[in-house]
């Protein structure tokens, strides 16, 4: 089922989201589905600051800004978002790439 709802969704060459704006909380939980992140209070946290901040500023939040303007530590994305905090979060959100991202 959760890839049925990504089939749908057009993606970049590296996997984030092409159109921000049909996101919604069930593509979330696939995109987490298919990264091997399942999805707890502590990533919506995260992902619903992320999103708010991509609305206001037109940028997924750098990681260093996701840990100041939120109560996630830097030691806690890493366990939440392993491999990439940042990148992951931005890509379960449905945004691009943060800038700075390898």
């Amino acid at each position: 089922m959760t890839q049925d709802i990504l089939d749908t969704i057009a993606f970049d060459d590296e996997g984030f989201m092409v159109d921000a704006s049909v996101w919604t909380e069930e593509i979330a939980q696939a995109i987490g589905e298919a990264l091997e992140v399942k999805l707890s209070d502590r990533h919506w946290e995260v992902i619903k600051y992320a999103r708010q901040e991509f609305e206001a500023q037109g940028e997924p939040p750098t990681l260093r800004r996701i840990t100041q303007q939120t109560e996630v530590s830097m030691k806690e994305m890493y366990q939440l978002f392993p491999g990439g905090p940042a990148k992951i979060a931005a890509n379960i959100a449905g945004l691009k790439k943060p800038t700075g991202c390898i």
